[in-house]
């Protein structure tokens, strides 16, 4: 009779269990696509003349911010969560500055930002509970992408920073949260 109830519990707690997991992924893509939206504006708003832009020597510039972004996404997504080895920093530009144009370095970020989406839509929900080592920390997959969401967040404010330091007003925030 208990093996019927716990049998029986299971079936109950499941759709349950699993509609949080799904949840989780999806107001994830939905935070992930505003945050695109949001980054692009930014991106869009600094003059292309201005992209070279630090605040201090030591900073990074604006586009060094915007392909950084990029490059985290591409790590944490494709090869940390991922099976695909990490791209070379030192031989890898398709996800740096190099030489590339404003519109060019927009639509690096758009495309990454739409890879990134991919891969976690298509990301199997029980994986979020694996764990991993983050910089000599376990984390679960769940928190990688928490923590991708704030690294993106941090960068993108540094952008926004420069915006203001340059006369610029940034796009107003509320409308992608």
């Amino acid at each position: 009779m208990m093996k019927y109830l716990s049998l029986l519990l299971v079936f109950l707690l499941a759709p349950h269990l699993f509609a949080q997991q799904n949840s989780f992924i999806d107001e994830y893509l939905e935070r992930l696509e505003n945050s695109k939206q949001y980054l692009i504006l930014v991106a869009e708003n600094m003059p292309e003349e201005k992209y070279g832009f630090r605040a201090t020597p030591e900073s990074m510039s604006f586009e060094e911010n915007l392909m950084h972004i990029g490059w985290a996404m591409d790590w944490h997504s494709q090869s940390l969560m991922g099976d695909r080895e990490a791209r070379d920093w030192n031989t890898d530009t398709e996800l740096k500055v190099d030489k590339k144009s404003k519109e060019e370095m927009i639509a690096t970020i758009d495309k990454t930002f739409d890879l990134t989406i991919e891969f976690i839509s298509n990301f199997k929900q029980y994986k979020l509970e694996e764990r991993l080592d983050y910089f000599g920390l376990e984390r679960t997959k769940r928190q990688v992408l928490l923590l991708l969401a704030d690294h993106i967040a941090h960068h993108r404010g540094q952008m926004l920073v420069y915006l203001r330091l340059n006369g610029i007003k940034p796009p107003r925030y509320a409308l992608y949260q």
